[in-house]
C-alpha cells in the first residue's frame, strides 16, 4: 500500500507539473498575456475559498507574504480583487474577487477547459473519465474533512 501510494502522490505531482507546463506554453488566450499563472491562481482560489485573508492566501499558494502581497496590489490595480478590513478584525483585510474578477476567471477556465480537452480527447474513454471523476470526488471530501 505504502509503495502504491507513494507512486500515486508522485504521479499527481508529475501531472500538475506537466499539465501547468503545457497549459502556460500552448494556451493562446489574450489573459494569459496579461495576467501571470500564479495571478490566474489567486483568482481560482478566491473562487474555491472565498473572501481571504493575504496571509492565507500566502499559505495556500505556498509562497512567502511579500509575493502575496505584490500579486495582490497588481490584481487590485486591474480591478480583479477588491481589499476591504475584516469586519470581524480590523487589523486584517478581507481579499475577494470582483465582478471583473470572476469574468477573467471564467475566460481562463473556459481556455483551460478547451485544451485539455484537445489533449484528451479520443486518448481517454468515458469509463476511464468517470473513474477519475470519481476518485478526484472523493479525494476532495477527504481533504475537506481534513481541513475541519
Amino acid at each position: 500500500m505504502k509503495e502504491q501510494l507513494q507512486e500515486a502522490v508522485e504521479l499527481f505531482e508529475e501531472v500538475i507539473i506537466y499539465g501547468t507546463e503545457h497549459v502556460v506554453k500552448n494556451l493562446d488566450v489574450p489573459i494569459w498575456k496579461e495576467y501571470s499563472p500564479e495571478q490566474i491562481q489567486v483568482l481560482k482560489i478566491l473562487s474555491t475559498y472565498g473572501d481571504l485573508s493575504s496571509g492565507k492566501l500566502a499559505e495556500i499558494q505556498g509562497v512567502h507574504k511579500s509575493a502575496i502581497s505584490t500579486r495582490l496590489k497588481k490584481l487590485v490595480e486591474k480591478e480583479l480583487v477588491q481589499s476591504e478590513k475584516d469586519p470581524n478584525d480590523q487589523r486584517s483585510n478581507r481579499i475577494s474577487l470582483t465582478a471583473k474578477g470572476k469574468e477573467v476567471l471564467s475566460i481562463s477556465n473556459e481556455a483551460v477547459y478547451e485544451n485539455v480537452e484537445k489533449i484528451f480527447k479520443d486518448r481517454i474513454d468515458e469509463q476511464e473519465l468517470e473513474q477519475f471523476i470519481e476518485t478526484f470526488r472523493k479525494l476532495k471530501t477527504i481533504l475537506l474533512m481534513k481541513e475541519m
